[in-house]
């Protein structure tokens, strides 16, 4: 059981180093999800099952909202 923690963290650094040198928006926001994905396995490994939920639902919804503002940057 040591290894599956290990594994998220890698998981949440690889999003991280990523996210500081990614220059453009919508690589910076995939970078953002990696790091999400990696800190909800551990969320949950830790049964914080309600937090875990409420992230889920908040996640997708600020990436919907900061994708919105991307675009209108753009143009």
């Amino acid at each position: 059981m040591i290894i599956l923690p290990l594994v998220f963290g890698i998981i949440i650094l690889t999003g991280s180093i990523f996210a500081g040198f990614a220059r453009d928006p919508y690589a910076k926001l995939i970078a953002i999800g990696i790091i999400g994905g990696g800190i909800m396995p551990l969320i949950i490994m830790r049964g914080y099952v309600d937090v875990a939920t409420a992230l889920a639902v908040i996640i997708p919804l600020s990436t919907i909202f900061v994708l919105q503002l991307c675009r209108k940057g753009a143009a």
